[in-house]
């Protein structure tokens, strides 16, 4: 007869490369939060969580670069049109019992008044009115957002940025995006960020600015 033994060691104690993404199903609400409590706040995984299902990735290096730059064009087109806004990075948001989630950046626009003070999310706070998330496309990604609320979500992945609307409590595809309606984002993300990788994000940014500049002029 042969003996299986059940190896079983915490999940923060996992060495995953990166690029990885681990999917352990059966995972209750109070084992991820006990996870992400073990964890703390000082790692290079990221985590979503939807129905019982926890997903971990490690971003790659690269990964990096385009996370950054976006959150940077978002920064700068809100100030161009000077809106306010505050920014939440990758906190983690929760539904308790449902999901949670952890965006690449994440922004409060038409909300940001209520979360100026905000040192920690309390029950009652609104989602992000921005989510953003690259390289990630996966259905429990997707319903932890759709969960939790949030109503517009980018992801940036294969060179391509996909704009989600939450409708009602689905979402939808579409061509433009509602906080920055007309402006074709979904042609300059991609294009800024090829361009970052030939002369740097700081020129790249500041090429995007001056076609903002043009193309809002002709629009007047």
């Amino acid at each position: 007869m042969t003996l299986t033994a059940l190896v079983t060691k915490p999940i923060s104690q996992l060495q995953l490369a990166p690029g990885s993404l681990l999917t352990v199903p059966d995972v209750s609400w109070s084992e991820f939060e006990a996870i992400l409590g073990e964890w703390g706040h000082r790692r290079a995984a990221r985590v979503a969580y939807f129905h019982n299902v926890l997903e971990i990735m490690v971003p790659l290096p690269e990964h990096e670069k385009p996370k950054e730059l976006i959150s940077d064009i978002v920064k700068t087109l809100l100030k161009a049109s000077q809106r306010r806004y505050e920014a939440f990075g990758s906190t983690t948001f929760r539904k308790p019992g449902i999901a949670g989630v952890e965006p690449d950046a994440c922004f409060y626009i038409a909300n940001y008044q209520a979360m100026i003070s905000r040192r920690r999310l309390e029950a009652d706070d609104p989602p992000p009115d921005l989510a953003i998330e690259t390289d990630v496309t996966s259905k429990t990604t997707l319903g932890a957002y759709q969960a939790i609320a949030v109503p517009e979500l980018w992801i940036y992945a294969n060179r391509q940025l996909t704009i989600y609307l939450l409708e009602n409590d689905q979402y939808v595809t579409v061509s433009e995006s509602p906080t920055f309606p007309a402006l074709p984002l979904r042609r300059w993300i991609p294009q800024t960020v090829a361009r970052s990788w030939q002369v740097g994000s700081c020129q790249a940014l500041e090429e995007l600015e001056v076609e903002y500049l043009a193309f809002t002029s002709e629009q007047i």
